[in-house]
């Protein structure tokens, strides 16, 4: 059993930085693949960024690869997302998720934080 807490959301202006975090609890964090999901108003929830066990390979969509940085830290049971050079279209609510899978190409999630909101203004 994971839980996870999310924290980092906020008000940014377009071009802006914010760091979100996620906090896990459970000695277990180290055995799942997590990530980030994020859903926008009137949209669906959509995949942003994954990390595997050790942090050694990480996964993301198109619209933030070379904006946005996943990590995570195993000793702090902590998951991180570093978004540079926000857009509005970047406002959502961010999701942290742990067991994250793929089947068919379809991701499929075990635990989900609660979210943070992050909105971005021009």
């Amino acid at each position: 059993q994971v839980q996870l807490v999310e924290s980092g959301g906020g008000l940014v202006q377009a071009g802006g930085s914010l760091r979100l975090s996620c906090a896990a609890s459970g000695r277990t964090f180290s055995s799942y693949v997590v990530g980030w999901f994020r859903q926008a108003p009137g949209k669906g929830r959509e995949f942003v960024a994954a990390v595997t066990y050790s942090g050694d390979s990480t996964y993301y969509t198109d619209s933030v690869r070379g904006r946005f940085t996943i990590s995570r830290d195993n000793a702090k049971n902590t998951l991180y997302l570093q978004m540079n050079g926000l857009k509005p279209d970047d406002t959502a609510v961010y999701y942290c998720a742990a067991d994250l899978t793929y089947n068919g190409g379809v991701p499929t999630v075990g635990y989900w934080g609660q979210g943070t909101q992050v909105t971005v203004f021009s």
